[in-house]
């Protein structure tokens, strides 16, 4: 082999083993793969990198002379774990259409097609029928030869028909994913049956193989931020749904004394409440972002309901200009609610909470200031669920955030942080 063959597959050798290696390394640390699809896939990147040692290998032959007679076993190495991702498709592609594998007549066809090429192969070993080196090792066709590729071929062949097949049963991607397997190493493994050249089967196999992996990959990626979202919206439909008993029950109280004492306050705070509720429930069924005056009218007739009951000892102050924004529903409601509830102190000052918003350079601020005790471990950390709960809802939906810090003098701030980009009005 001359040099620049012999540099040009070590190239080669390294670009494919470094492919592998980084597939394995992403299967690997992706936290989002669920476990089948990381199982899967680390057998495969493996069977990839034993395959290019293994090629490597037979680099190594070629510039040290004295390994040359090792090459029979290593080209036997070399095309038995280049077939082995073959089956392992069969596997995979049963598997996403919730298929038993080991049932189907699919794999049992190319599994058994699978068995006649590895039989061929040992054949190989004992023969120059299929293929022989000659005495200053260099590597020829045998009468047989495209014998021993055809096997492969057809299990290929019945892949692309399975795919087909079950098309209805696969997403759009999936689809995409296995074509792009399966055609450019079908492509390889016709041109190999007539061009002796291995590394046109190692090619095809690897990038083939990596290719799918990226876009199962982003399958995989937009099936968990759909069940991101759908977990977001079960946490806030719980929330809605886990208003605190005796809120409800004082307020019920509070409007049942309002009713003989002044009919007219009554009547607000039951206006209020009902106003509460129905945003609340609302909230529920909301996919997307609400105007951020929906939120605040929310807010307000919360705090108005807890006013009824405290009366002088909630101070409530707006400074609100900027309100052509959106946000994720329930986001600056739980945030005062947490205020009222873990800030008032019956033996303290009376709790002050000021609400502001306004327009940044990069997008809208929302401000929640309380002049409470604060947050402490004896809260149970029912403020801090609630925020991460916020906070979560805010990154997946706007990509806002909430930061949280002491106030000056006691209490808390909560800042929330909308970007323009993505809260259009």
């Amino acid at each position: 082999m001359s040099d620049w063959l012999v540099y040009f597959a070590f190239f080669l050798i390294g670009a494919l083993l470094s492919l592998a290696i980084l597939g394995l390394v992403v299967a690997l640390v992706m936290p989002f793969i669920d476990r089948w699809n990381k199982r899967f896939f680390i057998i495969l990147f493996n069977v990839l990198i034993i395959c290019m040692t293994v090629y490597l290998v037979e680099g190594i032959s070629y510039v040290d002379p004295s390994m040359l007679p090792g090459l029979k076993p290593v080209y036997f190495l070399e095309s038995l774990f280049v077939s082995i991702p073959l089956p392992m498709f069969t596997v995979y592609l049963l598997h996403c259409c919730g298929e038993n594998w080991k049932r189907s007549p699919l794999f049992r066809a190319t599994g058994s097609l699978w068995i006649i090429f590895c039989i061929l192969l040992i054949i190989t070993q004992f023969t120059t029928a299929i293929y022989y080196f000659t005495p200053d090792y260099q590597f020829r066709f045998g009468p047989w030869y495209p014998l021993l590729v055809l096997p492969m071929l057809l299990v290929m062949i019945l892949n692309l028909a399975g795919v087909i097949r079950r098309r209805n049963r696969l997403s759009r991607k999936s689809i995409y994913a296995f074509l792009l397997f399966l055609l450019p190493l079908t492509a390889s493994l016709l041109i190999q049956m007539f061009v002796f050249n291995f590394a046109i089967a190692d090619v095809g196999i690897t990038v083939s193989a990596f290719s799918m992996f990226l876009m199962i990959l982003s399958a995989q990626r937009e099936q968990h931020m759909r069940q991101q979202q759908e977990i977001i919206s079960q946490q806030a439909s719980i929330l809605v749904l886990q208003m605190r008993p005796h809120f409800i029950y004082n307020t019920m109280m509070s409007i049942y004394y309002l009713c003989k004492q002044d009919p007219e306050k009554a009547q607000n705070v039951t206006l209020d409440f009902t106003t509460y509720l129905r945003k609340n429930f609302t909230a529920i069924v909301s996919n997307d972002t609400i105007p951020f005056s929906d939120e605040l009218e929310h807010t307000r007739a919360y705090l108005a309901v807890e006013k009824a009951g405290f009366e002088d000892r909630l101070i409530v102050e707006y400074d609100t200009p900027h309100i052509l924004f959106r946000v994720p529903p329930l986001t600056l409601q739980p945030i005062v609610e947490n205020a009222v509830k873990h800030g008032m102190d019956p033996d303290s000052d009376p709790l002050m909470i000021t609400i502001r918003t306004r327009k940044t350079d990069s997008g809208s601020e929302i401000t929640v200031e309380d002049s409470g005790i604060g947050f402490d471990s004896s809260d149970n950390n029912e403020p801090h669920i609630a925020l991460a709960n916020i906070r979560q809802r805010l990154e997946m939906m706007c990509s806002g955030k909430v930061i949280t810090m002491p106030r000056e003098g006691g209490g808390t701030v909560i800042k929330v942080i909308i970007p323009d980009a993505k809260a259009p009005v």
